[in-house]
């Protein structure tokens, strides 16, 4: 089974790259969804699907070629599937402060309540073993950040939270009825949170299998989405996910020779090799923007030939993680897999919050957590082919 997530900033293609990723798996006959994250829902329009189909198969997933579903989450049919109980403590809660009803049911749809319902899908998808790949369509960067960091937030708030709030809510709703008027969650509450719980047992491990899933991130050859890019790359690796391989979107091919593009040609350069020090060794694959909008089986076959030429797009591009952070007490350790260089070729440098790593002619730059690069000192030792840089001091040092 093959679990990929197509991650970048907002508009720079990820849709389109998942649709025709998607479409050339199921052609190679594996059975293949695509499930959209975004709350701005594209899927469908990529492959030019008509309202009335939507409509008919709100939320589920339903065929779009041989072998291909794809899926678009739609909120209010995930809380009624998985929220019940929640989100009518919740809406009654808020209700209770004075908030209109309606107000106070909009507001019960708490941040993360989509994200957990495609987690859900992702477990209940793998254990029935229904797809061969799940393409995972996500939102931009920090929510897509903010869904990986779930499960475990999640593990903690039940073992350290769950069974204390629990059991003290049992003791004080008697006492809270004659005192106050604000409502205490019952058991249906928690009940509906442990059936959650119990429901996303696994998906951890799925997500942090690398020989599963991976990160494909999805990126354009501009400054800003580059340094977001470069921010997405730093927190998939903090949380353990692997990165196989960066696309470079919407670069202007050879036919775009006139002056008017010239200017934009030699940025376009000049980012790419930024890209090639950001990510090295991840692989970087360019994608030339199209004449014309790429929606269609026959736009986005020709997308993914132009991506993956003859290879599998299942394949791992690359395996590893190119640098881990660690902590020692008071301590931030980056470790690095640098083989065959010597103690005299390294060179460091830290400007703001990035690293610069000189060897040789070849130079590397690495964006640092916000408490690593608060740090005040930093020092660097070679052992074997690991290079480990140390960080001490900062905002709690």
């Amino acid at each position: 089974m093959r679990i990929i997530f197509f991650a970048g900033k907002g508009g720079v293609g990820k849709t389109t790259l998942a649709a025709a990723t998607g479409l050339k798996a199921a052609r190679q006959g594996k059975r293949t969804i695509i499930i959209s994250l975004d709350i701005a829902h594209s899927l469908s329009d990529i492959f030019n699907l008509p309202k009335d189909l939507l409509d008919l198969n709100k939320g589920r997933p339903f065929e779009v070629d041989n072998n291909l579903w794809i899926q678009e989450l739609d909120i209010q049919e995930e809380i009624q599937s998985n929220w019940g109980e929640i989100s009518k403590y919740l809406a009654t809660l808020f209700n209770t402060t004075g908030l209109d009803e309606i107000v106070a049911e909009e507001l019960a749809v708490l941040p993360g309540m989509e994200e957990v319902s495609l987690l859900l899908y992702i477990n209940q998808y793998a254990k029935k073993n229904k797809y061969d790949a799940i393409l995972l369509d996500c939102a931009p960067t920090g929510e897509s950040l903010r869904f990986i960091s779930i499960p475990s937030t999640l593990e903690w708030y039940i073992k350290k939270i769950f069974r204390l709030e629990k059991t003290l809510a049992k003791i004080a709703k008697p006492f809270a009825k004659r005192l106050y008027d604000v409502p205490l969650p019952g058991d249906e509450y928690f009940n509906a949170i442990e059936k959650l719980f119990i429901r996303l047992q696994g998906v951890e491990q799925l997500l942090g299998d690398p020989r599963i899933t991976t990160v494909r991130l999805v990126t354009n050859p501009e400054k800003i989405v580059l340094k977001e890019t470069q921010r997405a790359f730093l927190y998939f690796n903090l949380f353990g996910m692997y990165i196989d391989v960066i696309i470079m979107n919407r670069i202007l091919p050879d036919e775009a020779n006139n002056s008017f593009f010239a200017q934009w040609k030699k940025s376009q350069r000049k980012h790419w090799q930024h890209a090639e020090s950001y990510f090295d060794p991840v692989p970087l694959i360019p994608v030339s923007l199209f004449r014309n909008e790429v929606v269609g089986s026959k736009n986005l076959l020709s997308l993914a030939t132009k991506v993956y030429g003859k290879k599998d797009p299942l394949d791992h591009f690359f395996s590893g993680t190119p640098f881990q952070f660690n902590k020692r007490g008071e301590e931030y350790v980056l470790d690095m897999n640098l083989p065959f260089i010597s103690k005299e070729s390294v060179q460091l440098n830290k400007i703001g919050d990035e690293l610069i790593i000189r060897l040789g002619e070849f130079k590397k730059h690495i964006l640092l957590p916000r408490q690593v690069a608060a740090s005040q000192s930093m020092a660097a030792k070679l052992e074997g082919d690991h290079l480990k840089i140390y960080f001490k001091g900062g905002q709690n040092g």
